[in-house]
């Protein structure tokens, strides 16, 4: 989960782990290089041995110094049968380049801030400055489905905290991420307590979903059904969803499977009448909780989003909650903010969170519509629906 984004932050405020060498590498590299000097020439013949007093020392031997290094065997000295003394300068200076190209010392490859750290030359963080490092962040959050107005305000936040702080050089890197994070804090709303809710009302507790369709609402819904199952809550659903093909009979499948009533009507029946209708079967049958489905509008459809007006007007819910997928991005903060402004809803659910690698979209929802992300969807089974823990995605995020 926000595995892009993870993996972004941590480019930009870390340095990257400096290349290990490989103490075994020297001595196969020597080994492959003096293999191949045979190709310098044919392998010569063995000449008669003369008579001598002394022992033939080999022609080449490593340095001293390079042999501590290399901790090498006795591949790193080469007989003198082995090669024509005309080859001897030529294999001496191959493997002064292996030597070297081993022990030259690595690059250290700096992050961003790093970079930023270093060009500065006073204790203070100037406007300039932040505008550099913040183009990079900005083009960061960008990239990972935040929205523009959401880096502004993240913009706006820094550049308090951080224009004219007296900053030692090397703590510029943990000031900026803490000036991020605590941002990202402000922006993300804490979750209210839905299951408190719903026992503190004694009539009928009445919850409305909407968003388009193939976003998860009948998904969704059951899954909201299981949980108040698992708290000892009973509940009801009502398909208001009477547009979509086959949509309550996927609800019906759900509420055989869970042992819950289903509400319904005929397609194209008015789904005010059905969420009406499944209001007075909870308050006959003493049941706690109402959970009224509604068909996929689309956003831009005025037509449709007069008739989910009609809905609210006539069932009242406690609860309006918008569902959309957190992989689609910008779409899905352009539709939160649409239902908002027509029926300001009162939270949030994201589907598909586990498959979500840029994190951006609960960030972006959460501020546009000013209203807490309830739950993430992360898998089809009842039991993938978890509460939105702000702590949570920004320890995921690398910031916590």
């Amino acid at each position: 989960m926000f595995k892009s984004l993870k993996e972004k932050f941590g480019k930009f405020f870390s340095k990257k782990e400096e290349p290990k060498l490989d103490k075994e590498l020297p001595k196969k590299e020597v080994e492959k290089k003096i293999k191949s000097s045979e190709d310098f020439s044919e392998k010569p013949k063995k000449e008669p041995a003369k008579e001598t007093s002394k022992k033939e020392e080999p022609i080449i031997s490593l340095q001293t110094q390079t042999k501590k290094q290399l901790k090498s065997s006795d591949s790193t000295a080469i007989k003198k049968e082995e090669l024509k003394e005309d080859n001897t300068e030529e294999l001496e200076h191959a493997i002064e380049q292996v030597e070297e190209k081993i022990f030259e010392e690595p690059k250290k490859e700096e992050s961003f801030l790093t970079k930023i750290r270093n060009k500065l030359k006073t204790a203070k963080l100037d406007q300039d400055t932040f505008d550099e490092f913040f183009e990079e962040l900005e083009s960061l959050l960008l990239e990972n489905n935040v929205a523009l107005e959401v880096v502004d305000q993240i913009k706006s936040d820094m550049e308090k905290d951080l224009i004219n702080l007296e900053i030692k050089k090397n703590d510029i890197e943990e000031e900026i991420k803490k000036s991020l994070k605590e941002s990202l804090e402000k922006i993300l709303i804490e979750p209210f307590d839905i299951i408190k809710k719903i026992r503190e009302k004694k009539e009928p507790f009445v919850i409305l979903f909407f968003g388009i369709n193939g976003a998860g609402k009948t998904t969704t819904i059951a899954k909201i059904a299981k949980m108040l199952q698992d708290e000892k809550i009973t509940s009801v659903i009502a398909a208001g969803d009477t547009f979509r093909a086959a949509s309550i009979e996927q609800l019906k499948m759900h509420g055989e499977k869970l042992g819950v009533k289903l509400v319904h009507s005929e397609y194209g029946s008015d789904p005010a009448s059905v969420g009406f209708d499944a209001i007075s079967h909870a308050k006959s049958h003493g049941i706690k909780c109402v959970l009224i489905d509604t068909a996929g509008r689309m956003h831009t459809k005025s037509d449709l989003m007069r008739e989910m007006e009609k809905i609210i007007r006539v069932c009242k819910p406690d609860l309006k909650i918008f569902i959309a997928e957190s992989i689609t991005g910008n779409d899905a903060v352009e539709q939160a903010k649409a239902f908002n402004s027509f029926f300001e809803i009162d939270g949030s659910i994201l589907t598909k969170a586990d498959v979500d690698e840029k994190g951006g979209t609960m960030i972006s929802i959460g501020y546009v519509t000013k209203k807490p992300i309830l739950f993430l969807g992360v898998g089809q089974e009842y039991k993938d629906l978890e509460p939105f823990n702000k702590k949570e995605l920004l320890t995921n995020l690398g910031l916590d």
